[in-house]
């Protein structure tokens, strides 16, 4: 299967919201705050109003789902959703709790993301999947989206 570099895209995120432990995991949910976004053919904001909802499992494995929407420096609104896992080893993941850096290729963090736009010049998006491999900072996530040719 091949893939080209759609964009890299960073999120800032406010103070999370712990919902606590459900029937399913524990719930935590963060707003986006702004981002940014860039690739070969686009680039621009990630606009407030959006959010990462997780789930933390009982068997450790975390689910993410990303919301948000980008504006193209041009103008163009797209709504993008992504979800994903993210896990490792024990000590790894107990260094990302403490807000330490990690080298992301120590822990699993890949999401699938779908895009919805109106605007003709950003339409392919509507067309394509895509993967991303993820790198959890402490200011937030950063995403390198390849597109699925």
């Amino acid at each position: 299967m091949d893939s080209r570099l759609l964009m890299t895209l960073r999120v800032a995120v406010a103070a999370a919201q712990k919902l606590g432990e459900g029937p399913n995991g524990t719930r935590v949910i963060a707003p986006i705050l702004s981002g940014h976004f860039e690739g070969p053919s686009l680039r621009g904001e990630v606009l407030p109003g959006g959010g990462d909802w997780t789930l933390l499992r009982p068997d450790g494995i975390l689910e993410l789902d990303l919301r948000v929407t980008l504006q193209t420096d041009d103008g163009a609104l797209i709504y993008m959703k992504s979800f994903g896992l993210r896990h490792g080893p024990p000590d790894v993941i107990m260094a990302l709790a403490r807000g330490e850096r990690v080298d992301p290729t120590t822990y699993y963090f890949r999401t699938t993301l779908r895009f919805e736009t109106g605007h003709p010049r950003y339409a392919y998006l509507n067309r394509l999947l895509a993967v991303s491999l993820g790198d959890r900072r402490v200011e937030g996530p950063v995403y390198t989206i390849h597109e699925i040719l």
